[in-house]
């Protein structure tokens, strides 16, 4: 019986889904486009989804008389859903500042933070953490920031510790000889972790090492001596991310990112989780993507997940990026439904554990990144996209229930992972309530008389 009523459920998940895509087709997307993203796919990813982002919940509540109504609200995810937070306080007024800012709390539980050495430290010795500092494009003093995150319960990720790309990695001031940039990597990384100890969760401690040959000097074996020095100088609760690649890579240039993060693993370094990248960056392509263009179908994407897969690591979707072809309705259109079908893949994929955003803000990319690619418009108003990933994140991905306590005073439900909050009212009319986290198959909590 359970397996028939879960065949039911995406069939109608299913059916909802494709009833959905019929009506947007006519805003831009083609019948060759849905011929990728056809009913079997669309299946899959509900089924996985149903499989790998929920869990059987069991709440013992024998204490309660039966038939006492039970209400039961997730009130957070255990996916991350994030988005860089490169504007705070930068959106041009208070008010548009503070829509920005509700963001991070009200829709994403996650922000990756600016940490660009070049920028956080342009004169030595004189970092830009706290309030008040020089004013830089998308690179906010991080002090702020953190200290905002925190007040909101939103999970971090610093974004990055080294980045070999000169345009928007080390200082100008960095000499170009290999000891010595040694040294203040290492005091860089220490530096970092003596002023926010614990306080960001995680840290892409290497940003994009697989092309640095084409990128300039750096010390010698840099990504595995900066790993090991943020395993030294960070708490043991920090995790730790390398973050390189694009899905629209070809699978040779993957396979190298797999086995340089391999090879890094083998050392005995500490990687946590292995962020890729998937950016939209020309409004052509998205088009040409809505046209039925082969490019960021579902096979491409299946592959390039399974693949670094293989590094037995979590996977981040760390920067996404779609471009919207133009400004029209159209144009809108054709954004939402590229994001919603990538976003329902990768929350289906059993090893992704979280999905960030890049650019939040139309107009707030840095140069040479499109400028109709945010979730909003440049007047802070929601675009059909914010609606998407609202409906998914906030609605049909979260699970509310109000049952009735059966005889034997257990209730049972399968639900979304994350935190829970469970009221009721007692026999004197006084409204309880208890938290939990569903995580495994069985949690749950237990009330005794």
């Amino acid at each position: 019986m359970k397996k028939k009523h879960l065949l039911l459920f995406v069939l109608i998940l299913l059916s909802n889904r494709m009833a959905a895509q019929m009506g947007v087709a006519s805003e831009g997307m083609s019948g060759n486009y849905h011929a990728f993203w056809n009913p079997q796919v669309m299946e899959r990813i509900e089924r996985d989804i149903e499989k790998n982002r929920k869990a059987d919940a069991v709440l013992h509540l024998g204490n309660l008389p039966k038939g006492t109504i039970v209400q039961v609200e997730q009130v957070g995810h255990d996916f991350l859903f994030g988005g860089n937070i490169f504007l705070y306080g930068d959106c041009g007024s208070s008010e548009k500042n503070s829509r920005y800012e509700e963001t991070f709390g009200s829709l994403f539980n996650a922000a990756t933070v600016p940490f660009y050495w070049r920028t956080l430290e342009q004169e030595q010795g004189k970092p830009r953490y706290r309030e008040g500092s020089s004013y830089e494009y998308r690179r906010p003093p991080t002090d702020p920031v953190v200290d905002f995150c925190e007040s909101r319960g939103i999970n971090m990720n610093g974004h990055a510790i080294i980045y070999g790309m000169r345009t928007w990695g080390h200082p100008t001031w960095m000499p170009e000889e290999r000891g010595l940039m040694e040294e203040y990597f290492q005091k860089h990384v220490q530096e970092l972790a003596e002023r926010y100890k614990g306080r960001v969760q995680r840290w892409d401690v290497v940003n994009e090492p697989t092309d640095q040959a084409n990128r300039g000097i750096m010390p010698d074996d840099y990504t595995y001596k900066c790993f090991n020095w943020a395993r030294k100088y960070f708490p043991d609760s920090v995790r730790f991310n390398i973050n390189d690649s694009d899905m629209h890579w070809e699978m040779t240039l993957y396979r190298r990112y797999l086995e340089i993060v391999r090879n890094l693993i083998d050392r005995g370094t500490q990687i946590d989780y292995v962020g890729l990248q998937m950016h939209i960056y020309n409004p052509e392509e998205s088009r040409r993507i809505a046209n039925g263009a082969d490019i960021l179908t579902p096979a491409k994407i299946y592959e390039r997940l399974d693949c670094m897969s293989g590094a037995g690591r979590p996977i981040h979707v760390s920067e996404v990026t779609v471009t919207a072809p133009d400004d029209s309705d159209e144009g809108k259109a054709i954004q939402s439904m590229i994001t919603e079908n990538l976003y329902r893949l990768w929350f289906s994929h059993e090893n992704v554990m979280g999905i960030t955003w890049w650019n939040v803000v139309d107009g707030g990319a840095a140069a040479g990144e499109p400028s109709l690619s945010g979730i909003y418009d440049v007047e802070l108003n929601r675009k059909p996209v914010y609606r998407v990933l609202e409906q998914l994140i906030n609605q049909e991905w979260k699970t509310r229930l109000t049952v009735e306590i059966p005889e034997d005073g257990t209730v049972k439900f399968r639900g979304f992972k994350g935190k829970y909050l469970v009221r009721w009212k007692d026999p004197s009319g006084k409204v309880q309530s208890k938290e939990f986290y569903l995580k495994n198959d069985g949690d749950g909590f237990s009330l005794f008389s």
